[in-house]
């Protein structure tokens, strides 16, 4: 058949991690467990940011951010997923497909500039310690946040928007559980140059960009830290850095590895299931990072129960 314009594409299949029957039930169980554990969590950190007056600072502002967006990162793909097992059905609707990949593309850049953020909140802080209060005052904590927002949505209404010209051969299966932005552009029969050139430019500035940020806020934190005489003051200044740079490697570790792998291996299956570390078990283990190794967050649970 050919190509047939995108407004005229009713569907698309979503093909999930595995299409064996039997493992169904199994996934079923895992993931809704998973994402009932990834959104509880973050309440419960939403929820004691709060409630705690001694939790009410820049770095536990954007920590709660954070949960939200994790919430919203994990919402985005999850249910669906949960809902297509069920209803033994692979149909995602064209609407609702590039509904999702909208609201995927912008949690996910919302996760990056968030963590960008916190490692400056942190370099601010070990680099800085005396004018800390004066640099991340509210008004600048709100604009790292508004600034953060902008930027999410620009760069997903692009993305969609780009998506949105294209038009779709009669094969509309998506060799994944979510509609991943990548795998709609391959769907695609016309020509997508400058998809391809839109993608590339938005990896660079956004999560190359923001990696960018961490790594260069993390280096002189480390060059501080250095600095430091003491054993037990060098080990107080990484502490209050340790739980950030453990989902900042999680994630961009998990990321990094997805999208190398689909490069080099031509099993879509697996690289589904290398898109769960990233998409489904880092929202999830966000909460659990921050609040047992850190002894603010711990007194603060203790507090609240």
């Amino acid at each position: 058949m050919g190509p047939e314009n995108n407004t005229q594409t009713s569907a698309f299949l979503l093909l999930g991690i595995s299409e064996d029957p039997i493992l169904q039930p199994a996934l079923f169980g895992l993931f809704l467990f998973m994402y009932l554990i990834t959104v509880l969590g973050n309440l419960l950190i939403i929820l004691v940011m709060i409630s705690d007056s001694h939790l009410h600072t820049p770095m536990y502002f954007f920590l709660t951010n954070l949960s939200l967006t994790d919430i919203g990162f994990s919402s985005t793909t999850v249910p669906k997923m949960l809902v297509n097992i069920k209803t033994q059905s692979k149909v995602i609707t064209y609407t609702d497909c590039i509904t999702q990949m909208y609201f995927f593309l912008l949690f996910a850049g919302l996760d990056m500039l968030l963590l960008t953020v916190m490692a400056y909140d942190r370099f601010v802080a070990i680099c800085h310690p005396l004018h800390y209060t004066l640099i991340m005052n509210p008004q600048v904590c709100l604009l790292f946040l508004l600034v953060s927002w902008i930027t999410s949505i620009l760069h997903s209404v692009l993305q969609t928007l780009m998506v949105l010209r294209l038009s779709f051969c009669s094969d509309l299966e998506i060799p994944h559980f979510f509609c991943e932005l990548n795998q709609l552009v391959q769907l695609a029969c016309s020509d997508t140059f400058l998809n391809d050139v839109v993608i590339y430019c938005s990896v660079v500035l956004v999560a190359v960009g923001s990696l960018t940020g961490i790594l260069c806020s993390y280096c002189k934190i480390v060059s501080s830290i250095r600095a430091i005489s003491s054993a037990q003051g060098k080990y107080k200044a990484f502490s209050t850095c340790a739980s950030h740079l453990s989902v900042v490697s999680f994630y961009y570790c998990t990321g990094l590895g997805v999208y190398l792998s689909s490069a080099v291996t031509q099993d879509t299956h697996s690289t589904a299931r290398a898109s769960v570390m990233y998409s489904v078990v880092t929202p999830m283990l966000n909460p659990f990072i921050y609040s047992l190794r850190n002894k603010d967050i711990k007194s603060a649970l203790k507090r609240l129960f």
